[in-house]
């Protein structure tokens, strides 16, 4: 199981969940080139522990444990796993 992250997150890539992530699988970080591009944070499913630690510390209530995805964003499973096999 991995953490989700979902529509919420779009326009705002508030980055306490990065900061919050013991394993750094949430990206782009602010330090990467394609941040400001980005719509969104994304979590590496291969790189997620499930410790659930980002959960609490996003402001906006978008990131979810896979299996607890609310239907009407069920689709963000895929893009999130989607922008790790570029």
């Amino acid at each position: 199981m991995t953490y989700v992250v979902c529509e919420p997150c779009i326009g705002t890539k508030d980055t306490a969940c990065v900061d919050a992530c013991p394993v750094d699988c949430i990206h782009p970080t602010k330090e990467e080139a394609e941040f400001e591009a980005a719509e969104m944070l994304y979590i590496d499913p291969a790189e997620c522990i499930d410790c659930g630690a980002c959960v609490p510390a996003c402001p906006v209530e978008a990131i979810f444990e896979e299996s607890e995805v609310p239907e009407k964003w069920t689709d963000f499973t895929a893009k999130n796993a989607e922008h790790f096999l570029k």
